[in-house]
């Protein structure tokens, strides 16, 4: 019944309580945005817009309307995102490092499936370099991990700075060993942390020795050792003690896409510039 390109119109002059700035909003002439709402109010039978010399301000109805056209619009871009998305088909193998799901990547793939229907994904998780491997085996298709920030190899989506984490009841004389919980070999954050505490020849002892981020999340609540981390994943109930116990500063690390230049490039540039997109 209503136009959607009447609606967007009239939100537009809603939001900016001018026809002016709503013509340039839409990049329209100014005539065409008034001829447009009064379409609008003929197809409705009702006045939306109080016109005078002063401002533009919504009738009763044109409040109402204002509801509808939102609704309406957002349903109408849902939909025609559903159906061009939806276009896209095949399968989608993709990895990523267990520690990038505390980020937005959750949502990015809630999205993702919800946008392409039609694409099996088939989700991989594990450590970067066990991911890594598997892309190289032809066996993912896209992966998104932590490298070092000297690898040209792939997409860089962020970097982002090592900071040692630990649990805030946690105590530690600064001559005292460190007491480590890392991931088991070969692991970059594992490797920051031993080479950064020899560096300095501090002492360290391996605490805890995991597999996967809810094992040094486990045993970091539990106060047993410190860890590395990129400083965008620490949780909430952690903090970063890089500035105490006279830890030796870290280094970087990227958080970068690599993809199989086998694969089939439409679904794996999508799901990669709606990861890049989310990380900005």
């Amino acid at each position: 019944m209503f136009d959607p390109v009447l609606l967007r119109t009239f939100v537009a002059v809603a939001d900016t309580s001018s026809f002016t700035r709503a013509a340039e909003l839409l990049g329209i002439s100014q005539p065409t945005v008034s001829q447009q709402v009064r379409k609008l109010e003929t197809a409705a039978g009702r006045v939306l817009v109080s016109r005078d010399t002063r401002a533009v301000q919504l009738t009763d109805n044109g409040d109402a309307m204002l509801g509808f056209a939102r609704a309406i619009l957002a349903a109408h871009d849902e939909a025609a995102a559903y159906f061009v998305g939806s276009a896209m088909r095949g399968r989608l193998r993709f990895g990523a490092a267990d520690d990038l799901a505390l980020t937005h990547l959750p949502q990015v793939l809630r999205d993702f499936r919800q946008l392409y229907p039609q694409i099996n994904l088939e989700l991989t998780v594990g450590q970067s370099g066990y991911i890594a491997r598997r892309l190289a085996a032809g066996q993912l298709d896209l992966v998104y991990v932590k490298q070092d920030p000297g690898n040209t190899e792939g997409r860089t989506v962020r970097r982002e700075r090592l900071v040692w984490i630990a649990h805030r009841s946690l105590r530690l004389e600064p001559d005292a060993t460190v007491p480590l919980i890392v991931y088991q070999a070969p692991s970059y954050s594992r490797d920051a942390a031993i080479r950064a505490l020899e560096e300095t020849g501090r002492t360290w002892r391996i605490t805890c020795n995991v597999r996967e981020v809810n094992g040094a999340l486990a045993a970091l609540r539990a106060g047993i050792g410190i860890a590395v981390f990129p400083r965008l994943l620490i949780p909430d109930d952690l903090v970063e003690i890089t500035g105490t116990f006279e830890l030796p500063r870290l280094g970087e690390v990227d958080f970068a896409l690599l993809s199989n230049p086998r694969s089939s490039r439409e679904p794996v540039d999508a799901l990669a510039n709606a990861i890049h997109a989310a990380a900005r």
